[in-house]
């Protein structure tokens, strides 16, 4: 009587392994998760002593599916917003992917609110060519070789503009990733 679940587990991961691992990718943002759920779907499959009692098998394996995507959004929530900050290869933080991402919940879009709006207090504060070259380079994504083109200056300084804007930028904005942190 052993073998018969390791069997119907076998089967079942066969019949249902891709179309669940597709649907799955589609609901969440990295590979990684996605393999995290799909592993927490069939780690919860092989917790079943009766497979034979789950009326409809693809219904209670999406529906185990949409719980863990569920538990992974809420548990991303408790994330700090220094763990959103991306950085690129030379280590600048990019601003922009934050800003203009979809906000999927209203806790998402309060946050995006607060950090637009603490971002442009922040920038006011910021000399106006250290501004300029942060709008430019983070918000309307030029390049800060095509910036530097277009005002004439040399790309080191446009460099150099970037870098003390985004240093303001991390000091000033420090507290609200503290605040959220606490959260």
């Amino acid at each position: 009587m052993a073998e018969l679940p390791k069997r119907n587990i076998i089967e079942t991961v066969k019949q249902y392994g891709n179309r669940l691992s597709r649907f799955i990718r589609g609901q969440v943002k990295s590979d990684e998760d996605a393999e995290d759920i799909l592993q927490d779907v069939w780690f919860q499959l092989s917790k079943v002593v009766d497979l034979d009692g789950i009326e409809s098998m693809s219904g209670w394996l999406f529906q185990v599916a949409k719980n863990r995507i569920t538990d992974t959004y809420r548990k991303k929530k408790e994330d700090s917003l220094s763990d959103l900050m991306i950085e690129d290869e030379e280590g600048e933080t990019r601003f922009r992917d934050i800003l203009m991402s979809d906000a999927e919940t209203p806790e998402d879009q309060f946050f995006k609110d607060i950090f637009w709006e603490e971002l442009m207090r922040a920038l006011d504060e910021l000399p106006e060519n250290q501004r300029t070259v942060f709008v430019q380079n983070e918000l309307d994504d030029l390049t800060l070789q095509e910036i530097a083109d277009q005002t004439g200056e040399n790309l080191k300084t446009i460099i150099s503009r970037k870098r003390y804007a985004v240093q303001h930028l991390r000091r000033r904005l420090q507290n609200l990733y503290d605040e959220l942190d606490k959260l």
